[in-house]
């Protein structure tokens, strides 16, 4: 499992230009994923929505455009200098100012019990230390009746996995190199995508924090999963 402490310092390192990498190193396509998310949330009409792991807050922002006017978003993360990212991206947009950005550890949330109607989680779970502990957090920590989503890397389709670890591994840390400077952070990076569970295992794992209703859709060819489950 990660080092929380190096995990902390990694993002640390490329906050300032971690929007910029994650555009270029996936071709766009993580803005599609956010409005895969944004639309599975929307379905759920809450009142209440954690973004948690939020970083520089691109879901959290991405939510705030997509709900009404009147629900309540709180970005958390445990990296103030991506919350420090969020804060100041926050002005761009007076849609933005119904969310509320606080710091926070996934496996020990500063939040009372049954707070939230959705809790969504993207890209974070993979870099959280203990994650049966962190899913139990997650629902303690929304209603009955609540949901929550993880966007996560997953496995590819077994087709599409030469070509995909092959630019993990070679291809993406020389990119993420000349972007950030930090080569360690994007080597970190494959190898944590490539250690993750597949599908199958990591509902088996949201299942076993007490989640009911546990599904997963691939997109692109698999190397992504919208985890779905209800309290």
């Amino acid at each position: 499992m990660p080092d929380p402490l190096a995990v902390h310092s990694m993002f640390g390192r490329i906050a300032r230009r971690y929007d910029l990498a994650n555009r270029l190193l996936s071709g766009g396509t993580d803005v599609w994923w956010r409005w895969r998310l944004r639309r599975a949330v929307a379905r759920q009409r809450p009142q209440d929505t954690l973004d948690l792991a939020t970083g520089s807050g691109d879901v959290a922002f991405a939510l705030a455009r997509g709900l009404p006017a009147g629900v309540r978003i709180t970005g958390m993360d445990f990296c103030q200098p991506m919350l420090d990212e969020a804060v100041s991206k926050k002005t761009r947009s007076a849609a933005y100012a119904k969310i509320e950005f606080r710091q926070g550890d996934a496996m020990a949330l500063p939040l009372p019990s049954a707070a939230f109607d959705v809790l969504t989680i993207s890209f974070g779970l993979r870099n959280v230390a203990d994650r049966h502990k962190a899913l139990c957090e997650m629902h303690r920590v929304l209603r009955p009746g609540g949901s929550l989503f993880v966007l996560e890397f997953s496995q590819p389709f077994r087709w599409f996995a030469p070509f995909y670890f092959l630019y993990l591994r070679h291809v993406l840390p020389h990119l993420a190199s000349w972007l950030t400077g930090d080569r360690g952070a994007y080597e970190y990076l494959g190898g944590s995508i490539e250690q993750f569970p597949a599908r199958p295992a990591m509902t088996a794992e949201i299942r076993s924090a007490g989640f009911a209703q546990v599904s997963a859709r691939p997109m692109t060819f698999g190397i992504v999963a919208l985890h779905e489950a209800h309290k």
